[in-house]
């Protein structure tokens, strides 16, 4: 594609090399960083085939928290990954990611009508387009982890490659979302649902996690440690979620709410109840920052996104 030129290490590593202390500036400074990358890998929109482009980057440019991008800069920052390798990395994961809402919005899933407080893809433009455009989304991220501008070895490009078709597929986001589609009309419990979870929400922080030592070409060990916190955080931000649909607003979440228990869908908040669940988000968050802790100061801030998601609003 005519905007993917590789560019400098200057041009493409954004403004995470030089990222602040504080959370909340360091989750802002990421989000800023992997924008100025989308904007530059994505295509314009332009030509008879435009406005395919046009909803691609309405759906990207809508906001967000950039969560999946922070854990991809941050475990490649542990590893002293470069920043321009690792910014392409982030900006395929939120492509997918978009790409995942964008479909999971539309009339024949879960029919929403607000994402990040504003009009769903489809609603903006028209189910076709919005069908196109995750799709695209979609392709785009891979062919963004497999230029060489990623990495200089084909062989990690394709350990990249690898590891995102399986947390996107149908053993990772995919076979979550079939389950949830079938949740109103099932019976489930507690593991079900964690499945559910894991497949769905985690398999994608599973990959942002794994996805520094890959680039650093660490060990299997490093590998799996960050799995694990991976995991971790994934339920953590599902059970967080889920206690939002149940006592936030569409104001503040940007979302619709409420309708989980309007489906009848099982969710670990139903099924345990506000308080436990609350306790279980906690005592995961725990462990989260157990599992990173060797790693010393360089992964204070991914301590603090397990500490931050307890108490998001959105």
């Amino acid at each position: 594609m005519a905007n993917m030129t590789k560019g400098t290490a200057a041009e493409t590593a954004g403004p995470q090399d030089a990222a602040p202390d504080n959370f909340q500036a360091a989750l802002s400074h990421a989000a800023g960083a992997v924008d100025t990358a989308l904007e530059r890998l994505i295509p314009a929109a332009e030509g008879l085939h435009g406005r395919v482009a046009e909803a691609m980057r309405y759906a990207l440019f809508a906001g967000g928290k950039r969560l999946r991008p922070f854990l991809v800069l941050q475990s490649a920052g542990l590893f002293g990954v470069d920043p321009a390798r690792a910014i392409r990395a982030a900006a395929a994961i939120e492509a997918l990611h978009t790409y995942s809402l964008v479909h999971d919005d539309l009339p024949c899933m879960d029919d929403d009508d607000l994402r990040r407080g504003r009009p769903t893809t489809h609603r903006a433009f028209d189910e076709a387009t919005a069908v196109l455009a995750g799709d695209a989304l979609l392709t785009v991220a891979f062919e963004i982890l497999s230029d060489e501008a990623t990495h200089p070895s084909a062989e990690v490009r394709c350990r990249l490659v690898r590891e995102l078709a399986q947390a996107g597929g149908s053993n990772g986001m995919i076979g979550g979302q079939m389950i949830d589609m079938q949740a109103a009309s099932s019976d489930f419990g507690v593991d079900e649902i964690i499945l559910l979870q894991r497949l769905k929400t985690g398999a994608l922080f599973e990959f942002c996690c794994v996805a520094g030592p890959i680039l650093a070409e660490a060990g299997a060990e490093d590998e799996a440690r960050l799995r694990s916190y991976a995991r971790d955080i994934g339920l953590i931000f599902q059970i967080t979620d889920d206690l939002l649909d149940v006592t936030s607003t569409a104001e503040k979440t940007g979302k619709a709410v409420g309708k989980d228990q309007d489906q009848g869908k099982a969710t670990l908040v139903s099924l345990l109840g506000l308080e436990e669940a609350r306790q279980k988000a906690e005592t995961l968050a725990d462990r989260a920052v157990e599992t990173v802790a060797p790693y010393g100061p360089a992964a204070a801030q991914l301590q603090a996104l397990a500490r931050f998601l307890l108490t998001r609003e959105s």
